[in-house]
């Protein structure tokens, strides 16, 4: 059984005698706006959102020494009654609370004593509030995915430029253990120069997560007002939307790994979606032909298929399978001239190291490559939640919000990533057709330096 307590006051020690000294920062991007380095000692930072993501960054920010929670805000009583009891549990002081209406977040962004906001909100809110928080002057930490339009990509571009305010993408599994280790090997040329990527989300979401965050089979049946959790909203994408709604989970470790506004942009994007009838044929099995719902038709295919080409001449290919019953995958592949690494069956071939036409179980590989932030911190990153990466992905934001520095996963990463979303659903309506992706860096991509994330500060 793991020992939480002890874990807890590992983490706890951890940050206060190292403070991490920029961990997982590595080195800046060739252009910043409000590089201001003069580091403070405690991070002041507002939460907007403590739904199940929200209050998992607040378990978290919770251990650190470094950072005090002055304001959260939500329009759900429960969720800010259930921070409020982990704050004062803590130890740490009460923040102010904000959740009257909607709206009420533009108060807690006109406080003083916030320095950072992280946003934690149903989708359609991400843009509309990032971008009033860094007009505020706050730094801010966004999940995923960013935006939902075109148009909401260039505002959170061109807010950023405007205002000289930072954010970064909270995109957790760039910092999972095997996809850090298989960057490490990309960085040391293991599979040679890159040709190809697969990735996507592939999670059986019919089902919802309750408040404490179990599962609750057959409660899929219900959304909107009557839907519990992420089903008062997200199941209604599905309904409105023919799109990959959600690639940052697949696309951003590959775009990390092939340099993406770094040296190398996404170029164009063609999308197919097959037949919708998964959500359909789990409301008739839970709710019978009768429910109200077993009448809606679902717009969003079963599996989206995008293919994306870059200026290097690597092709990705993004897969979104949410609403069919399977086991959850990412489906990682990286192959390059040299070999090949897969997730699926935990797997690899490199050529002139592997039997000839036979795998290799990736484990030892993986063991041999492993990052140095895992290698050197994994032990404090347990039960910071989804394996430790979340662990890792607050700590980038916390210290590059200290320092007021460009993130390692900044607001044109947030822009390429989450524009897949809208192309996507272009390109379906339109047969495949391949769209075109806006330089969001407006040509600097051929100038920017890839972030060396083997060379760190620890």
């Amino acid at each position: 059984m793991l020992d939480i307590m002890g874990t807890q006051t590992s983490r706890r020690n951890f940050i206060k005698k190292t403070a991490i000294a920029g961990t997982a920062i590595s080195v800046l991007p060739s252009f910043t706006f409000a590089n201001n380095r003069n580091t403070k000692e405690k991070l002041k930072l507002g939460l907007i959102g403590v739904g199940l993501r929200g209050t998992n960054h607040l378990k978290n920010v919770l251990l650190r020494e470094d950072v005090l929670v002055t304001a959260i805000c939500d329009i759900d009583q429960s969720r800010i009654d259930l921070s409020l009891d982990s704050i004062k549990k803590s130890g740490k002081p009460a923040p102010k609370v904000f959740g009257v209406n909607e709206y009420d977040f533009r108060n807690l962004l006109n406080l003083q004593d916030v320095d950072a906001v992280i946003i934690s909100t149903p989708w359609l809110w991400h843009t509309r509030m990032a971008k009033e928080a860094m007009i505020a002057g706050k730094y801010t930490g966004l999940e995923v995915s960013a935006a939902n339009t075109l148009e909401e990509c260039w505002d959170l571009v061109n807010t950023h430029e405007a205002t000289g305010a930072h954010l970064m993408i909270l995109e957790n599994v760039n910092y999972r253990r095997d996809v850090l280790a298989v960057l490490n090997m990309v960085r040391q040329n293991v599979f040679g120069e890159l040709v190809h990527f697969r990735c996507g989300y592939q999670h059986d979401l019919r089902f919802v997560k309750l408040n404490d965050g179990k599962t609750a089979y057959g409660k899929g049946v219900e959304f909107g007002e009557k839907g519990i959790s992420e089903s008062k909203w997200r199941t209604q994408h599905s309904v409105v939307r023919n799109a990959d709604v959600y690639p940052t989970h697949g696309v951003g470790p590959v775009a990390t790994m092939c340099n993406i506004n770094r040296g190398n942009r996404f170029l164009s994007v063609t999308s197919n979606a097959s037949k919708s009838i998964g959500l359909h044929n789990y409301v008739v099995k839970n709710g019978g032909e009768s429910h109200p719902n077993a009448k809606v038709k679902f717009k969003q295919g079963d599996v989206i298929t995008s293919t994306i080409e870059t200026a290097m001449g690597e092709t990705i290919i993004v897969t979104h399978d949410c609403n069919l019953p399977r086991p959850y995958s990412l489906g990682f592949r990286v192959q390059g001239a040299n070999g090949l690494w897969e997730v699926d069956g935990n797997r690899i071939y490199i050529e002139g190291e592997s039997e000839p036409h036979k795998w290799d179980q990736a484990d030892e590989w993986l063991a041999k490559y492993d990052h140095p932030l895992w290698e050197n911190y994994g032990e404090h990153a347990m039960g910071a939640g989804h394996g430790g990466m979340d662990f890792f992905v607050l700590n980038a934001f916390v210290e590059s919000a200290k320092q007021n520095i460009a993130p390692p996963l900044d607001v044109y990463d947030a822009a390429a990533w989450s524009a897949i979303t809208p192309l996507s659903e272009i390109s379906i309506e339109n047969n495949g057709d391949p769209q075109d992706f806006p330089d969001f860096t407006r040509g600097l991509w051929l100038k920017r330096t890839p972030y060396n994330w083997m060379k760190e500060t620890y």
